[in-house]
């Protein structure tokens, strides 16, 4: 139960850095946390992407949040500069709600690391 807590507690942490830092009314929901990481690992901004632009995106963050895990790894960039990822081994967690705590605990690890490499405290 504490483990519930403690992954709660961090979670909306990071929905209230994501906020703060774009400088938003409402918290984030998953999806658009997942598509956010997709544009960071992208690494460029452009102001409208395509539905399936969209979606690429999206499919960059989880991969990108389940290596990790060691379920994928990064391959490299294509020309046009989009990460691209091998699967390493099958994608084992069944069920929505198990797959959304392991997105949670690993956006979570990543924006830890992203508030270390860019100087961010909790006091700010």
């Amino acid at each position: 139960m504490e483990e519930d807590w403690s992954l709660d507690f961090e979670w909306l942490r990071v929905r209230h850095l994501i906020k703060d830092q774009l400088g938003r009314k409402e918290l984030p929901d998953l999806n658009a946390i997942l598509f956010l990481v997709g544009v960071q690992e992208l690494g460029r901004w452009k102001s409208r992407f395509t539905k399936e632009e969209k979606q690429d995106l999206m499919h960059v963050a989880i991969c990108r949040l389940l290596s990790y895990d060691g379920y994928y790894a990064f391959k490299g960039r294509d020309a046009d500069g989009w990460p691209h990822y091998d699967i390493i081994k099958p994608f084992s967690v069944k069920g929505i709600k198990d797959q959304s705590v392991v997105l949670k605990e690993n956006i979570i690890r990543y924006f830890n690391e992203w508030e270390a490499e860019n100087g961010i405290s909790e006091e700010e």
